[in-house]
């Protein structure tokens, strides 16, 4: 029997009323089929069913709340009862010379782990990829401790232990993909493991004086190792489906490989032991005459490695040809004189220091443009779907794409319009540290209005940088070069030259448009201290 816990329905909320049931105990269930609906304190949500069965339990019921990680129902998945039934059998079976003890340790020992499911992320999300297990199986866990964290199309999310005890199996590898709603681990709580343990030293001593007063059993199996070389309790050689296929992509059979694990198992380590020393299996070479060649002579053969396109890049590789193949983009450049606004920063920048502040010139263009947008608010709108509405967004939402640990991330800065340039280093600086350790919280992600790729920073002079949808432009800076120009007398000077190229969508914003907003962007950028009388 599995529980199914309530997940996670974002938006902080740890609890909600169940408004009305879809099953009802003894019902079967199909996969996706809704179970029940329930009213969080901001909407009603379906719930629905992560696997097919026959529903056992109702824990909640109609008009009583029920709270976020806890059991919402409990179902029997198709298979299981007949796998209960064999797996009790077999556990009968080896275990009649202390039938008392058995019975009396077997719920505990099979009962007492409990399944973490992996709860619902948000925003659509149906899987994601394990990055990194911060646990081992055998390990203690306390209550709200880092467990794993995951990567999703969007970001890093960090698990917690939803109550203390200790690891019993992790259910999905490194690198591996992970289905919400499906086990992500199994644990057995402190109590439950107390109460194992206790039975356990209760099992053992029965079991040490059944073997005082029973003689020993004729020996009727084979033992190991009168059994086939590396084969199993069943004449069949245990490998995982990993294994099996490694073997596959090296024309290698099973039986070539010595186990090392229980039983003869064949493990990843043995093929890749087996094929870096060049074995032979009755007499048949393990690698091609090149490959032999190569080895004796010291060097081993180039390989292609191959990564699975997945996650935060999975997610960027769909959204930019989108963008590409559906939006019309209009390419603009200008060149920004910032020698004025680098004197201004560097004359702030040590009230930003005494506030522990790092001041760089994002905040400035991010103010900028927030102001130019109320000139020209055609830049800071959206689409619709059908491409008959444009909607004005009330809000200057500024996103600023971030080369992460996790691949490329557009977190924004929300509400620049009413922020003060402290304000939006302060959140520059959070974001920037959040999108490099791939740890951005979706709200950061969502809602951007326009958005700003200072790939300066990097050293590049110009891109054509491509749309974020559903926004309908963009712009690319690039690194400020000190370059010779002329002054209002006709000298030549050295000044900050900064180049600035734009992307627009050519549905809503035409070359004109485009020219005059960056007029005024560049206006309040070249003569900083005109910001002023624009500021409330």
């Amino acid at each position: 029997m599995t529980e199914f816990k309530l997940p996670d329905i974002g938006e902080g909320i740890v609890e909600c009323e169940v408004v009305e049931w879809r099953v009802q105990e003894g019902d079967d269930i199909v996969e996706d089929q809704p179970v029940v609906e329930v009213m969080t304190d901001k909407a009603l949500v379906e719930i629905t069913a992560p696997a097919s069965g026959r529903v056992t339990r109702l824990h909640v019921a109609k008009g009583e709340t029920a709270r976020v990680h806890e059991p919402l129902f409990a179902y029997q998945a198709e298979g299981e009862a007949a796998s209960e039934i064999s797996e009790r059998h077999a556990a009968e079976a080896s275990s009649n010379h202390v039938e008392t003890s058995s019975e009396s340790s077997s719920p505990v020992a099979e009962g007492a782990a409990r399944e973490f499911i992996l709860p619902d992320i948000g925003e659509g999300i149906v899987e994601c990829e394990i990055v990194e297990w911060r646990i081992q199986e055998g390990d203690a866990i306390a209550e709200d401790q880092p467990v794993v964290d995951v990567m999703t199309d969007k970001a890093m999310v960090e698990i917690t232990a939803p109550e203390s005890g200790r690891v019993s199996r992790l259910h999905v590898g490194k690198g591996e993909t992970a289905r919400v709603h499906a086990p992500l681990f199994a644990y057995v709580p402190d109590d439950a493991e107390a109460q194992r343990g206790a039975e356990q030293e209760a099992s053992r001593a029965a079991t040490a004086e059944t073997t005082r007063t029973t003689p020993a059993p004729t020996k009727e199996r084979r033992t190991e190792g009168e059994r086939g070389k590396g084969q199993g309790a069943y004449g069949r050689i245990p490998a995982s489906p990993a294994v099996r296929r490694l073997l596959r992509e090296n024309d290698l059979r099973l039986e070539q490989v010595p186990g090392s694990g229980k039983d003869g198992r064949v493990l990843k380590g043995d093929v890749l032991a087996y094929l870096e020393s060049g074995s032979t299996a009755g007499g048949e070479p393990v690698a091609a005459a090149t490959e032999t060649s190569s080895a004796a002579a010291g060097t081993r053969p180039a390989e292609t490695r191959v990564e699975p396109l997945r996650g935060v890049r999975a997610a960027m590789a769909k959204r930019m040809v989108e963008s590409a193949s559906t939006i019309p983009h209009f390419q603009y450049g200008e060149e920004i004189d910032v020698t004025e606004l680098l004197a201004l920063r560097e004359r702030l920048k040590p009230r930003a220091e005494a506030e522990e502040m790092r001041l760089t010139l994002m905040p400035f263009f991010m103010k900028a443009l927030a102001l130019a947008v109320e000139a020209y608010p055609i830049l800071n709108s959206r689409l619709d779907a059908e491409a008959e509405e444009i909607h004005y967004l009330p809000h200057c939402n500024v996103g600023m794409a971030v080369d992460g640990k996790a691949g490329l991330m557009v977190p924004n800065v929300k509400h620049v319009e009413h922020r003060s340039l402290l304000e939006i280093a302060s959140e520059v600086q959070r974001l920037t540290a959040d999108a490099r350790d791939g740890r951005v919280s979706q709200a950061d992600l969502r809602d951007g209005t326009i958005s700003i790729s200072n790939i300066g920073a990097l050293g590049g002079t110009y891109a054509a940088p491509i749309i974020n949808a559903p926004e309908v432009a963009i712009v690319a800076i690039g690194k400020t070069q000190w370059l010779p120009r002329f002054d209002d007398n006709g000298e030549v000077v050295s000044r900050a030259i900064m180049t600035a190229t734009w992307a627009g969508d050519h549905r809503l914003i035409d070359g004109g448009t485009i020219a005059r907003f960056c007029n005024v962007w560049k206006g309040f950028l070249e003569d900083p201290e005109t910001m002023l009388l624009e500021l409330r």
